[in-house]
């Protein structure tokens, strides 16, 4: 027992670590995580959720005495109260307090086998990045209310970062005409066969790949063929992720 639990926990904390997310406490057969805390990102929801389906994936695929091991996850979102808040000296935690944890822990229960449940608001900050199956709305044990949850089902067929969290909805851009217009300038330059590369750089949430999206809108009545390559933090370890996620979503889904 001690070698299969050990295994299992070593599966999900390797997952977790990767993604830059904090193991707080192993329970048992059960392991708490944090993300977002200690250590913030921008994206730290589709971080959860991504290590959610990479722990499934890697509890699924261990061979630890012969043992068929299965997980479920919840993950929950919100404000809590975080610190050294429970215990003293070796014994201290790195503990949260709040109806957050609660949550996790009910949708956590009422997975069923190899499956990840989330909370109205993992569901909002996620957006399209992912595949669901909405369940509706469920009582949820020491919560007014009912609450809805939806399970996660795969990654989404939607390449773009920016289109899965905003939709195809776009507000007008406002603003960025001097940078449009270049954008246009080089197009019509490249079209004449005076090949052009331009790099559009800046700080993160400045409007960059709204202004890519522009130029994608002015251009889509006009012959041209469009290639799109996506890094990604979550493989930095992988210098062709690129390549590979291009090719792998130019293939048919089975």
């Amino acid at each position: 027992m001690r070698e299969v639990i050990a295994a299992y926990h070593r599966a999900v904390a390797g997952v977790v670590f990767r993604l830059d997310g904090f193991v707080s406490r192993y329970m048992g057969d059960g392991v708490l995580v944090y993300f977002g805390y200690p250590q913030a990102h921008e994206d730290d929801a589709a971080r959860a959720v991504w290590a959610g389906l990479g722990a499934l994936d890697a509890v699924r695929r261990l061979d630890v005495k012969s043992v068929k091991l299965q997980a479920r996850v919840g993950i929950a979102t919100g404000l809590v109260v975080v610190g050294d808040l429970i215990g003293a000296g070796p014994a201290q935690e790195q503990s949260v307090v709040g109806e957050t944890p609660n949550l996790a822990a009910r949708l956590q229960a009422l997975a069923e086998p190899d499956t990840v449940l989330i909370g109205a608001g993992i569901r909002r900050l996620v957006g399209d990045l992912f595949e669901y199956r909405d369940l509706g709305v469920v009582e949820v044990k020491g919560l007014a209310g009912s609450v809805p949850v939806w399970q996660v089902l795969r990654p989404s067929a939607v390449a773009s970062r920016f289109e899965a969290l905003r939709g195809s909805a776009l507000t007008p851009l406002v603003g960025r005409e001097e940078e449009t217009d270049l954008l246009l300038r080089r197009w019509a330059r490249a079209k004449v066969g005076d090949g052009q590369v331009v790099l559009i750089s800046g700080e993160a949430g400045i409007g960059k790949s709204r202004i890519a999206a522009e130029l994608e809108g002015r251009l889509q009545f006009q012959p041209h063929l469009q290639l799109r390559y996506f890094c990604s933090p979550y493989h930095q370890d992988s210098a062709l992720y690129p390549f590979v996620d291009q090719l792998r979503r130019a293939q048919p889904r089975q």
